[in-house]
């Protein structure tokens, strides 16, 4: 199930479809790619400080061969950077440049700088062209893809953004060595999350030793890259505006989403991926004990999410989190919220997860007491 070749995946949407390239030294060829995949004159590319550091020379030079004039704003890197303050910078930095309804955002980082600057591509002159380079595993298989692009709100996070699906998506994962362990371990938590939705055969792999070449840059990595995207782009494809099953991708993001709002989205505490994996472990345990599932489905996951150093836990989560009836208060500002009813994504089985609307709070309360205890 290994790999070593650059991989073409294909987001189908009438009339706004786009591909994502996936490969190794992709970055220093994405100027041309930009160009044909845009059609913009000029570009504003988006990026923080420490991906700076190591790749925008890279693109700024590939984007100068290319024939694309470009400038750059760089933006504090972390979660609270994802705010109403910096999406007035972003905006204002595009109308400062001149730049045009046919020009683009290329958005250079991970999935703060992703989220952040899709939303002011889809503000900006009432919407322009976009382009991910996203630069951590957590972005390359999820949050550049698929059009959510928004901000936090102190009450809850993602709870203001926009659908803006980019022109291209270009996945270089040789800029992955760059990043830290702990950021490379909270990526790979979304790669489990799509075996565990609907694609058993591919958590199996995961658990089975392919987690070790993902993480050391073997052909693996390429592998679980294209094939989380491919699994992400089949429900967009479905479920563009998340009406139906599209829900399904925030398997563990109810309970996690909640965890990184009541640590006030402090990344020393708590990154995104590792709430994701404290999620779904939570998740798989919910079920567990509502009799959906067999107890030993939420352990095998557990297992292998702590193999790899991820945390499962509400103990694992440094400091004071709050107590369980903060933690479903914090659960009642998720964006699955309908008519002041609760849905959760839970599971029956390894990749037989599956959307369950109108759970009582009283049954997610006192699971959190026992999660607590």
């Amino acid at each position: 199930m290994t790999t070593t070749a650059t991989r073409t995946v294909r987001v189908d949407l009438a009339g706004r479809s786009y591909d994502i390239l996936i490969g190794r030294d992709q970055l220093a060829g994405a100027g041309a790619a930009i160009a044909a995949a845009t059609k913009a004159r000029g570009c504003l590319i988006v990026t923080d400080e420490v991906v700076a550091r190591h790749h925008l020379a890279t693109l700024e030079a590939s984007l100068t061969s290319a024939g694309l004039t470009h400038a750059t704003l760089v933006l504090p890197a972390g979660e609270k950077t994802k705010c109403w303050a910096y999406l007035e910078k972003t905006t204002e930095a595009i109308i400062a440049n001149k730049l045009e309804r046919g020009d683009a955002v290329v958005a250079l980082g991970g999935g703060v700088i992703g989220d952040l600057a899709g939303f002011a591509s889809a503000i900006a002159r009432r919407g322009m062209r976009f382009v991910q380079l996203p630069t951590s595993l957590l972005a390359q298989v999820d949050s550049s893809v698929g059009g959510k692009t928004g901000i936090n709100s102190p009450l809850g996070k993602n709870l203001i953004g926009a659908f803006h699906q980019p022109n291209l998506v270009i996945a270089d994962t040789g800029v992955l060595d760059t990043l830290s362990m702990r950021e490379f371990r909270a990526g790979y938590a979304e790669v489990v999350k799509y075996g565990l939705i609907d694609r058993p055969e591919f958590y199996h792999w995961l658990e089975a030793g392919a987690w070790r070449g993902i993480f050391s840059g073997g052909p693996e990595r390429e592998e679980a890259v294209a094939i989380s995207c491919a699994a992400k782009a089949a429900i967009v494809a479905r479920d563009e505006t998340e009406t139906g099953d599209r829900a399904l991708l925030n398997l563990g993001h109810t309970f996690g989403h909640a965890l990184e709002a009541l640590v006030h989205y402090d990344g020393a505490r708590l990154v995104h991926g590792e709430g994701v994996a404290v999620g779904m472990a939570m998740a798989h345990r919910f079920s567990q004990s509502l009799g959906l599932c067999s107890q030993e489905i939420p352990s095998r996951v557990a297992a292998h999410l702590q193999e790899v150093g991820l945390p499962t836990k509400l103990q694992d989560v440094p400091g004071d989190i709050g107590s369980p009836e903060a933690i479903l208060e914090a659960i009642r500002q998720d964006k699955k919220v309908s008519r002041g009813t609760l849905t959760f994504i839970l599971t029956r089985d390894i990749g037989a997860s599956f959307i369950a609307k109108d759970v009582p709070a009283d049954k997610v309360l006192d699971f959190l007491r026992s999660e607590a205890a």
